[in-house]
């Protein structure tokens, strides 16, 4: 039984030591956050269009020294 309890405890004292350091880290605002969102999928979009120009060259040059 003292192993339950033990066991209660360390999860409890874990717990407790999450929520004291979330209430030290700052969020970001909300017009941060949108700003944020924007960059990431913008920064996505031109990746994709980069990679898919880049497998359509390759594909191209591919087939030429296939011939």
């Amino acid at each position: 039984m003292s192993k339950v309890t033990d066991s209660l405890r360390q999860v409890r004292f874990f717990l407790m030591e999450v929520r004291n350091e979330l209430k030290k880290s700052t969020w970001p605002t909300r017009n941060e956050l949108l700003e944020s969102t924007a960059v990431v999928i913008l920064s996505v979009v031109l990746f994709s269009v980069f990679v898919g120009v880049s497998d359509t060259l390759l594909v191209s040059v591919l087939r030429l020294v296939a011939r």
